[in-house]
C-alpha cells in the first residue's frame, strides 16, 4: 500500500473535529513550502534601495513644504 493510499484509508476513520485539525496541518505545510521558495534578500542591495528611496522621500517633503507653508498662510489670511 503506498504513502497516499495509507492517508487515505486513515482519513476515512477520522472524525470531523480531527479532519479540521489535518486540513489546518496540510495548510502549513503548504504554507512552509511556499516560503522555502523565498529567496534570501541581498543586505546590501537591500540598504541600497533603502538609501535611494530615503533621498527621494525627502527630495519630496522638501518640495512639498513650501506648498504647505502657503497653504497655512492662506488659511491665517481674513
Amino acid at each position: 500500500m503506498s504513502t497516499k493510499q495509507q492517508v487515505a484509508h486513515e482519513l476515512d476513520s477520522l472524525s470531523e473535529g480531527e479532519l479540521e485539525m489535518v486540513a489546518e496541518y496540510v495548510g502549513y505545510l503548504k504554507f512552509r513550502a511556499r516560503m522555502k521558495r523565498v529567496p534570501a534578500l541581498d543586505e546590501r542591495q537591500l540598504a541600497a534601495l533603502y538609501a535611494e528611496f530615503a533621498a527621494e522621500d525627502r527630495q519630496f517633503a522638501e518640495e512639498g513644504m513650501s506648498d504647505y507653508a502657503g497653504g497655512l498662510v492662506k488659511e491665517d489670511s481674513p
